[in-house]
């Protein structure tokens, strides 16, 4: 099957990084690009695409998510962020919420997830849970590429006081977690011409012994796939881990040999130097000399106050920066533009954190932490993984250079069209195979349990109107 697209602007790869083609053509063959040219084509086509009023570019790589959750933060975590835990969310609001959901509400996030991701850019998605193979079978449905990973750890976090956060032991120190993501990665790589796979996914620093980290890192070198884990994403578990070991959660890793060009470190955005932390410890140089990437997700952190010091500083030490969306709205084209304005905030400098910087953190940055260099670029031998973006809209109006009128004008329904293995998971607006009425049904339903429920697991019992009051109170009939 060949497939030609006139385009009138291609955010094509050539010389090592993106180049703007204007009026330009793409040859896509089965799930690859067979030519990226300029002019129009001159030969046979099985189909022959009009996009010449249209951007493409590669599809963004999302390279942090949690799918069977994060939709049902809307309405719950927002505005909320207790000071005794230095504005993180991660002990009460997250320890509330998972003692009250179901295995259908978990279901029902995960099906609107896989639209509300095509229809925000994600072509490439590395999911991080614990509903892994419900996640491959409907990621093989909707066309996404996928790396799944199911998390598994040592301890689990608690809280009994609301002030301060304990750690419950497994009595197996995670190895049936361990285990079963394992087996998970057997059962499902390769699926759907390649386009599932696997990863370890050990679930964060302080919840994992050095014994269950040097297991994974070992088993993940035998097995050649990445690892995820999440680090330094709190001032609790940042002082945790000074506390056990006399220094920062990066330079321990460091120490354990678990750091690497393999590891996908969620968000290191409490390192020491910071002033979050206010603990001196050389962090940054540790990840440059060690190639680990950075998977930076901004709103999850800027909504409640907090914000990376700074994206671009850790880019000029020459990090790998990529961006994931990890919480609500998973959002790719909010994740750029975000990333983008808080860095600039930080630095008090414009001409940093540039639309061609996060840009290339959703495309390239995301294949290299992935080992891939045949997604995130619109090349020959390529996969055929295509935004196509309406240029004259209202917010994409006028139009002289694509990346940044998409990184700081774009909206979502600017993005036409979505390509993915050389087919179409959005065309014109429509995601075939999904009736998102329906998925918005299904997730108020889940959700309303959810907050009917919260009251279960959280340590003092509060309901969700206690925990998460309304931004107004309820109108008097």
């Amino acid at each position: 099957m060949r497939t030609v697209i006139n385009a009138g602007h291609i955010i094509a790869y050539q010389d090592g990084g993106h180049r703007h083609l204007t009026d330009g053509h793409i040859v896509v063959e089965n799930d690859r690009i067979a030519h990226v040219g300029g002019g129009a084509f001159e030969g046979t086509a099985d189909e022959i695409i009009d996009a010449r009023h249209q951007i493409l570019t590669p599809g963004f790589v999302n390279t942090h998510a949690h799918i069977s959750e994060s939709p049902l933060d809307k309405s719950f975590v927002e505005d909320r962020g207790p000071r005794n835990f230095y504005l993180s969310g991660l002990f009460e609001f997250l320890t509330a919420r998972k003692g009250a959901l179901t295995d259908q509400a978990r279901q029902a996030a995960v099906d609107f997830s896989m639209a509300e991701l095509i229809r925000t850019g994600t072509t490439t998605i590395v999911e991080m849970g614990l509903m892994g193979p419900y996640v491959a079978e409907q990621a093989e449905k909707s066309g996404l590429r996928a790396w799944i990973g199911e998390m598994y750890s040592s301890t689990t976090w608690y809280t009994d006081d609301g002030r301060t956060v304990g750690y419950r032991p497994r009595g197996d120190d995670g190895a049936a977690g361990l285990a079963q993501a394992v087996k998970f990665i057997e059962d499902v790589s390769g699926r759907a011409n390649g386009r599932i796979q696997g990863f370890l996914s050990p679930a964060q620093v302080d919840t994992c012994s050095e014994d269950l980290l040097r297991k994974t890192k070992a088993l993940a070198a035998d097995m050649g796939v990445p690892t995820a884990l999440h680090t330094s994403q709190s001032v609790p578990e940042f002082q945790e881990m000074v506390r056990r070991h006399g220094c920062s959660p990066i330079e321990w890793l460091d120490r354990i040999g678990f750091l690497g060009p393999e590891l996908l470190m969620g968000h290191a955005i409490m390192p020491g130097g910071s002033s979050w932390v206010n603990y001196h410890a050389p962090d940054l140089d540790l990840l440059v000399d060690s190639g680990t990437n950075v998977t930076h997700c901004v709103w999850v952190y800027c909504r409640r106050g907090i914000a990376m010091e700074s994206y671009s500083k850790y880019l000029a030490k020459g990090i790998n920066m990529t961006l994931g969306t990890d919480t609500c709205p998973q959002s790719m084209i909010e994740g750029l533009r975000w990333t983008a304005v808080m860095s600039k905030v930080q630095d008090r400098r414009t001409e940093v954190a540039t639309a061609a910087d996060v840009f290339n953190s959703a495309t390239l940055a995301g294949a290299k932490a992935l080992g891939r260099d045949d997604i995130g670029r619109i090349a020959k031998g390529a996969k055929a993984d295509l935004l196509f973006w309406d240029i004259a809209s209202t917010f994409m109006t006028p139009m002289r250079d694509p990346v940044r009128n998409i990184v700081y004008s774009a909206q979502t329904n600017d993005l036409k069209s979505s390509m993915i293995d050389g087919h179409f998971v959005m065309r014109d607006h429509i995601i075939p195979g999904y009736d998102e009425a329906t998925l918005a049904a299904n997730l108020q339903k889940g959700a309303q349990h959810m907050w009917d429920h919260m009251h279960v697991e959280d340590w003092a019992h509060r309901s969700i109107d206690e925990l998460s009051p309304n931004s107004f109170p309820a109108y008097r009939a």
